[in-house]
């Protein structure tokens, strides 16, 4: 058991396997309706990167950037060098998943349009005609402002701050500095943004 545990692969590979069995046991119970399963599939994904994404925010906010002052600097280079940039890969493609996922099951839900302009397309004196539009549109537009600042901002600025990859191996100092205190500003940026953000998308779903 320890072995197995041990391996990280093996232990993704049996989770999504029992989340196929639990699939199975409901399309057995329950019979299987496509569309409707394969938005309930769209919903899953999007949920399961937003986890991912917002997970490592927190992360870096509550637990690595607090900690890296208190860090002896002979060991700021393990943080720095290796679980960082580990880190940030798959933050920013949980980022990616994130919108790519919603977006796609905005589009299969019909209310794409609705959502980005905040039920304006309705045109009606009445606006918002349908709260749970303007309620998913706030999340999904702080969603998007968030991972904009994910792959545009913070990343770029880590990839300067931190020599990922080898990228920049002849930066100055001062001009590393700043670029990791533009990424940490706009990584503060989206923690301040992601309660917001959660509770409008869950408002959507359930108090609408």
């Amino acid at each position: 058991m320890a072995a197995f545990l041990g391996n990280l692969r093996n232990v993704v590979i049996a989770s999504f396997v029992l989340a196929f069995l639990l699939i199975g046991v409901y399309c057995k119970t329950q019979g299987y309706d496509g569309p409707a399963f394969e938005l309930f599939v769209l919903r899953f994904l999007h949920i399961v990167c937003g986890v991912m994404w917002i997970g490592l925010l927190w992360y870096f906010n509550f637990v690595q950037i607090p900690t890296m002052p208190k860090v002896p600097a002979e060991l700021k280079g393990g943080v720095t060098g290796y679980i960082a940039p580990a880190a940030l890969f798959w933050f920013r493609w949980g980022a990616m998943g994130t919108i790519f996922f919603g977006i796609v099951l905005a589009l299969r839900n019909h209310y794409l349009v609705e959502a980005y302009t905040l039920d304006f397309s309705e045109g009606a004196a009445g606006w918002p005609m349908v709260p749970k539009y303007l309620a998913i549109g706030i999340g999904m537009w702080l969603g998007t402002i968030m991972w904009f600042n994910v792959w545009f901002v913070i990343w770029p600025n880590q990839q300067k701050a931190l020599n990922i990859a080898g990228k920049y191996p002849d930066l100055p100092a001062d001009q590393k500095a700043a670029a990791g205190k533009i990424a940490m500003v706009f990584s503060r940026i989206n923690t301040l943004l992601s309660v917001p953000m959660l509770f409008s998308m869950v408002a959507a779903g359930h108090l609408y």
